[in-house]
């Protein structure tokens, strides 16, 4: 399923793209559904740079769901290359629950917007519910897409709430 979003930034693309890249971590106190982002790995070669970036959600796990899904599972593992000559990036999203039913993956672009920037989310979230606990076989395939539709509209707030956040720590980094 597509998952689409824009967000539009008042700060130029180059300190967007950087900050974005190089400061994620700094931008936590800005994100209120985020616990945590930590740099896993990263490697630079030119113009573009590879990240692994561990990120922690906040949030109780619904008592319904706390024999299957475990805090620690609130994590997901984000992949991304930067492609700094393209003002681009490539990602991958791994989830700590269910990692080989969920594939969540896309492509951002940073645009000159006036005086500022404008974030391009694209990307797809594909859900396999075979094999899942509590999902009989027989409906993983007809449950599936609702249950994409549903992380998709969980998921685009989020996204751009780190564009907001973004927003906002260069503001108050300006002011300060």
């Amino acid at each position: 399923m597509k998952l689409e979003a824009d967000a539009r930034i008042a700060f130029p693309r180059e300190v967007v793209y950087s900050t974005y890249r190089d400061r994620l971590p700094a931008l936590v106190p800005y994100l209120p559904n985020i616990k945590g982002i930590t740099v896993q790995k990263r490697e630079d070669q030119g113009a573009v740079s590879k990240l692994v970036n561990l990120w922690e959600a906040k949030g109780e796990v619904p008592k319904v769901a706390q024999s299957v899904i475990k805090p620690e599972m609130l994590a997901w593992l984000d992949h991304a290359t930067w492609d700094q000559d393209a003002w681009t990036v490539d990602w991958r999203i791994e989830t700590r629950m269910f990692t080989e039913n969920v594939k969540c993956f896309g492509h951002n672009t940073y645009e000159v917007d006036g005086s500022g920037c404008l974030l391009k989310i694209r990307g797809e979230l594909n859900v396999d519910l075979k094999g899942i606990p509590g999902v009989p076989r027989l409906l993983a395939g007809t449950v599936a897409p609702h249950v994409e539709k549903f992380v998709i509209a969980l998921l685009t707030p989020n996204l751009l709430s780190v564009a907001k956040g973004l927003d906002a720590f260069l503001q108050a980094e300006q002011k300060g």
